[in-house]
Order: C-alpha cells, then sequence, then structure tokens
C-alpha cells in the first residue's frame, strides 16, 4: 500500500456514506507485513447498499425488492408478514357474526372457555394476541373483518367449473373474514358442485360424494391458513368431470424440500396469527397434521390420495376422482346436490346452495334468484328447519342463516 493511512480514513467514510453504518478501521503491522482490520458490529435491522438490499444465494448475490424485501426486513425483526399493525381501523367495521361463530366453535371444540370469551370484540382480539401497541394486525382483520378486501386484494376463493382445460362454464366466489371461509366454501361446493350418490339401508339414507368432505375440507382450510395474503391472488379451485384442483399462493417453510413437507414435520405456518386463530376456534390442529388428515381421510373413503405440485411460491393439490355424472352444472338448477324426485329434496338443496353462498340472503332474494314465490320458499324454509338442516341465528333482520350438517 503506498497510502494506508489515507485507506484509514476513506473507507470510515465511504461505509457510512454507502451503508449508513460506522466501521472500525485499523492499521496491523506484524512480522508479514502491514494489513488493514476493518470491524463492523452485527446489526440487527438490515442494511442497504446505495438505497438497494442485496441477499446472497449460493454463489450469487441478488438484490431484494418488493415482497421478497419487505419479508426479509420483517423476518429480521422477528415479526411475519400477518402480524404487521394496521393504523385506523375500529372494531365497528369488523363482522360481529364472525365473533360469534368463532366463540361457538372455540367452545365446542374446548380450545377455550364460555367464562373467557364473556369478553368484548376489541378484548377477545387483544386476548388472541392480534393487537400490536394498540393496533389491530393483519391477521385480525382477515380473520374478524366484513371486507378484508379492502386491505388485501385477493382475500377470498374462487371456484370454477370446467368440462375442459379451456371451457369455464360457471363460477363462483366466496368473500368475507376468514373465521367463516371455509364453512362456506366446502358447503357450496358440495351443495351445488357435486351430486352425492344416494344409498338407503332401511329408511337410512347416504349420500357419497367423489372426494370425501373431510379430506377437502382439510385441503381448504390449509390453502385459506398457509396462503400468501400479499400477492393479491385469490384461492382458485378448478373443478373438472375428473379431478378437483385447489391452488394458493404459498410456500414451503425456508430450508425445506417437499420431502420435508410429506415426512412427519411439527407445524410451520406461513401466517402464525392466523392459524392461531383457527387452531382457537378448533378448525385446525397445530401439529403439522394436515397432510396426514387428507391422506388418511381419502383412505377411508376408498379414493387415491391427493397429488401436489409445488413451485416457489404456488402449491397445488389435486384430487383425482370420477366425478363424471355426479358433477353439478353449478347453475343450482336441481342438479346440484342430490337426486330428483318428488320428495322436495332437490328444491331443498337449491335452496341451500344459495344460502350458502349467502348467509344472510332474506327470502326475497332467494324467491327471485331460485324462481320460487315467496310461499314456497317459505315452505322449503320451514321444512329445512324442521328436520335440522337449517337454523336461524338472530332477528329476521340483522341475522344469518346457519346450514347444519
Amino acid at each position: 500500500m503506498a497510502n494506508p493511512r489515507k485507506l484509514l480514513e476513506d473507507i470510515p467514510n465511504k461505509t457510512r456514506n454507502a451503508l449508513g453504518i460506522l466501521t472500525h478501521v485499523a492499521l496491523i503491522e506484524d512480522g508479514d507485513g502491514r494489513f488493514i482490520r476493518i470491524t463492523i458490529p452485527a446489526n440487527s435491522y438490515p442494511i442497504s447498499c446505495n438505497g438497494k438490499y442485496y441477499i446472497r444465494s449460493g454463489s450469487t448475490t441478488q438484490e431484494l425488492t418488493g415482497r421478497s424485501l419487505d419479508e426479509f426486513i420483517l423476518r429480521k425483526q422477528g415479526k411475519t408478514w400477518d402480524g404487521v399493525p394496521v393504523p385506523n381501523v375500529t372494531i365497528d367495521a369488523f363482522d360481529r357474526d364472525a365473533f360469534n361463530l368463532f366463540r361457538k366453535k372455540a367452545v365446542a371444540a374446548a380450545r377455550m372457555n364460555e367464562e373467557d370469551l364473556r369478553i368484548n370484540d376489541a378484548l377477545l382480539l387483544d386476548n388472541l394476541r392480534l393487537m400490536d401497541s394498540g393496533y389491530m394486525k393483519r391477521a385480525a382483520l382477515l380473520l374478524f373483518h366484513q371486507e378484508p378486501e379492502r386491505w388485501f386484494t385477493g382475500a377470498f376463493v374462487k371456484i370454477g367449473l370446467f368440462r375442459n382445460a379451456a371451457d369455464l362454464e360457471s363460477q363462483d366466489e366466496v368473500h368475507g373474514p376468514l373465521i367463516a371461509m371455509p364453512d362456506k366454501v366446502v358447503d357450496l361446493v358440495y351443495l351445488k358442485y357435486f351430486k352425492g350418490k344416494i344409498a338407503y339401508s332401511g329408511i337410512q339414507r347416504t349420500e357419497t360424494y367423489p372426494i370425501p368432505r373431510p379430506a377437502f375440507r382439510e385441503a381448504i382450510l390449509n390453502a385459506i391458513v398457509h396462503k400468501d395474503y400479499s400477492t393479491g391472488n385469490p384461492v382458485h379451485i378448478h373443478i373438472y368431470p375428473d379431478k378437483v384442483l385447489i391452488y394458493n399462493d404459498g410456500r414451503l417453510p425456508k430450508n425445506w424440500t417437499e420431502a420435508d413437507l410429506f415426512a412427519p414435520h411439527t407445524s410451520k405456518p406461513f401466517n402464525p396469527d392466523i392459524a392461531n386463530g383457527f387452531f382457537r376456534a378448533g378448525l385446525i390442529e397445530a401439529w403439522g397434521r394436515g397432510i396426514e388428515k387428507i391422506r388418511e381421510g381419502c383412505r377411508l373413503a376408498g379414493i387415491s390420495p391427493p397429488h401436489y405440485k409445488i413451485k416457489p411460491n404456488e402449491v397445488m393439490i389435486g384430487f383425482e376422482a370420477s366425478i363424471g355424472d355426479n358433477i353439478g352444472d353449478g347453475i343450482g338448477d336441481g342438479t346440484d346436490g342430490t337426486e330428483v324426485g318428488t320428495d322436495g329434496t332437490e328444491n331443498e338443496n337449491r335452496v341451500l346452495a344459495m344460502i350458502a353462498h349467502d348467509r344472510k340472503i332474506t327470502f326475497e332474494k332467494l324467491s327471485q334468484e331460485t324462481g320460487f314465490s315467496r310461499r314456497t320458499v317459505s315452505r322449503i324454509i320451514k321444512s329445512l328447519q324442521e328436520h335440522g338442516k337449517l337454523k336461524r341465528i338472530g332477528s329476521a333482520r340483522s341475522g344469518h342463516w346457519e346450514i347444519l350438517q
């Protein structure tokens, strides 16, 4: 070095200007000669270089931008995307029915007791660790807000009926708070898009569907809970005559391979705050057994286990099933859930499909959508209630319907 003393001044200045950090630079002399030692203290927050962030990946250096940068910074702070607080949100805009549904499910699953749940909704959010410094987390809005899509585009499920890869015949969308979404999706698919094969043992009637309901429900839960809601894309369900494909923008935990996913593993949710809400409601476990439960459901039903296609930012689960003639037509014209007969089940399923799509639907809208008279709708509703298939929660003006399984 011609002038090592000058480097002792230049290096700290350049690192401060480019990186915004202070370094300690020393000139060391020993028997092998002279060298400069640069000491940089560890920093808990990511450091930019001239306003840009970089990460070492294998043998390459890659610039971090957009969602990757956001995720990296959050991870360095010990946070996750769904745990970020959102300002200027009040409890008034949240869905009371969603909170009531959570309380009911949490008590039924014995994950929480009634005494702990006799609190107002704001305190419930705080007890569920869905508040941060007085602000509600993103997970709180997704779980309980009546319109989570105001903040997170794509926070819904899209269902499409395809006769082949090119022809889309009909579609539906399920919106609203995530805590109510799995039941709404499963009810809608099984009432409107699948037809059950009817069998009788004496007077006992059973319906068998091409995909076992527990396995399908677990797959929907996994897609909703583990989805990356920062992408703006909804969960997609593609229904074909010979298969059902479920797509969501998800990814494996860091340093995981597909082999890790299918081997026994602990639970590592992408959205831990959302997952905790679903766990407390008794909708999921916390043991990483989702895939095993799906496979077991298929085994018990005598069908092949589903297959998976995993990309860096997308996960697809596919059920191969001989749906064929058992597929509904997707438009609720009476071929959407059971056999056609004179016992009224055809019309009942048309009404149930509409209710599954909109739990707050009115008698007037049911009449318009089905083409039935108001008197016929009232008679069908009464029959469903008497047979324990439907229940009214709350008043006629502000309440909602609950489909009973």
